[in-house]
């Protein structure tokens, strides 16, 4: 009987110690792993020849320079949306124009690819990469793994070659920008101009929104540093997402993080608010979880700032804000 009771207390003590063990050895990967990641996190990072403290330095300030308007304006934008569906509303048939069928759009694209010489490593992308690129899109804007299918659908119109080296670093607002927009710009306020080049200071893109169009034309489109494009050399950011990014600027959508945890945020109702914008892919993330909009932030939205791999939606409600701005301003 005590020889039973032995084994029995000498088993429960093996297995106990093998349990604690375990677990010690579980939270001190955890630790590791969290360790590593804030590491990572906090580390210097290096892109495109640039050295940012961090990459959420990078990402802050140079992962999309897209010039958000003030929140005055957003108000403005808001109203004159919410009139043109009401009066669109009121006409025969008007509904039409605000539910439009999954790829009923065809939007032309115009590549304007700017190179300081001969070669990837200069700028001159291959065409391969472009169309590439229009593939992206057009898996992006049909639905990605999941989301929603837009009605917008894009082809290749036309594709210029321009060898600047002031243009091949243009940065926004500059007098570079602005020349290199004035003499190559095609088409009308439907049509997409996409802008390569490597802009000064580590920039990734930026884009023009719908509503600036009236106002200045010739600077319409978005501009993408040329690596970002698929099977460019700007990993994480090197698999055409960068484009589909600012497209969604250029078609009417904010970042998701727009606004924080507030009741406007992104002026979207199914993306869930955040924060602040995220990086890498961090599965599980709630940075608005003490507050009254729930649901984990949408880091699969193409319009965050995770890494392309975790990207691959947008929603009904992204979709029906870019149908209704392309209509308001683009149609």
């Amino acid at each position: 009987m005590k020889r039973r009771l032995f084994v029995v207390l000498s088993l429960f003590t093996l297995c106990l110690c093998v349990a604690l063990s375990q677990y010690s050895l579980a939270g001190s990967a955890r630790a590791r792993n969290q360790a590593s990641q804030k590491s990572g996190d906090d580390a210097p990072f290096v892109f495109n020849g640039v050295v940012w403290s961090s990459k959420k330095d990078f990402l802050e300030h140079a992962r999309c320079v897209t010039r958000v308007p003030d929140a005055v304006e957003r108000e403005e934008i808001e109203r004159a949306l919410e009139l043109f569906k009401a009066r669109l509303a009121e006409k025969d048939g008007g509904e039409a124009l605000l539910m439009r069928p999954a790829g009923s759009v065809d939007i032309p694209v115009y590549f304007h690819v700017i190179n300081k010489g001969s070669g990837i490593a200069n700028g001159d992308v291959p065409d391969n990469m472009l169309r590439d690129q229009i593939n992206v899109l057009n898996a992006s804007y049909s639905g990605g793994t999941g989301g929603a299918n837009t009605p917008f659908r894009f082809y290749l119109a036309g594709i210029t070659r321009t060898t600047n080296p002031t243009w091949f670093t243009a940065e926004p607002g500059t007098q570079a920008e602005r020349q290199m927009k004035t003499a190559l710009r095609q088409g009308g306020a439907n049509a997409l101009n996409f802008y390569t080049n490597s802009p000064g200071g580590g920039l990734l893109g930026w884009a023009t929104f719908p509503w600036d169009y009236d106002r200045n034309p010739l600077m319409d489109g978005v501009v993408c540093l040329y690596s970002s494009l698929p099977g460019g050399s700007a990993a994480p950011y090197n698999e055409g997402d960068t484009g589909t990014h600012e497209v969604g600027h250029w078609l009417g959508l904010y970042h998701t993080f727009q606004g924080g945890c507030t009741k406007n945020n992104d002026y979207v109702s199914d993306t869930p608010a955040e924060r602040s914008p995220a990086f890498g892919c961090p599965a599980g993330r709630d940075s608005c979880a003490n507050r009254r909009y729930p649901g984990l932030d949408p880091i699969e939205n193409f319009m965050d700032y995770t890494d392309d791999d975790c990207m691959f939606m947008f929603t009904a409600g992204q979709s029906s804000r870019m149908d209704s701005m392309y209509s308001l301003y683009r149609n």
